[in-house]
């Protein structure tokens, strides 16, 4: 049976995996260019960058945030990441991937009918998961045209959605 939280799982993984598939053969020149470049402040972002805000904007909203753990994430440095290669973000990425599984796996349909304080506001727990999906999607259309200026026009290959949705 699919459940509300498989299913907000299987969103969530399809679009990690379109991020892992984009920058996973990208050399560290193309993970860390900006397609605006040379100013203080950051115009525009890497693949690098973008990478580690949505890790790190995941981990905020389903580990901190829904699940309680302690406050750890750091916005600035996500997007001052300069990364060696893709495993050095991939990594990041996939630990978090770990953590939401760990925090969704022990919630009901209760809790997602519950209430976080986040800040100084009330945040529905239903609204924490779909922002960390509709966020990631935003960031992986950045990512998108990020790889696609970086490399002169190749785009890379975004599977149809169709081909997205698990075969039932």
């Amino acid at each position: 049976m699919v459940t509300e939280l498989s299913n907000y799982l299987e969103r969530m993984e399809d679009l990690r995996n379109q991020v892992i598939g984009l920058i996973s053969d990208v050399p560290e020149q193309g993970l860390n260019w900006r397609p605006i470049g040379g100013m203080d402040t950051h115009i525009t972002n890497s693949l690098a960058a973008l990478t580690s805000h949505v890790a790190g904007a995941e981990h905020f909203w389903i580990a901190e945030a829904i699940g309680g753990w302690k406050a750890t994430r750091d916005r600035e440095a996500e997007f001052a990441t300069v990364a060696g290669s893709p495993e050095f973000v991939l990594n990041i990425y996939k630990k978090t991937a770990q953590e939401t599984s760990e925090v969704l796996s022990k919630l009901n349909e209760t809790d997602l009918n519950n209430t976080r304080q986040v800040r100084d506001r009330i945040v529905p727990v239903r609204w924490c998961i779909l922002h960390v999906i509709d966020h990631t999607a935003l960031h992986l259309g950045h990512m998108q045209i990020t790889y696609q200026l970086w490399s002169g026009g190749k785009s890379f290959e975004s599977p149809l959605w169709m081909d997205r949705l698990p075969k039932k």
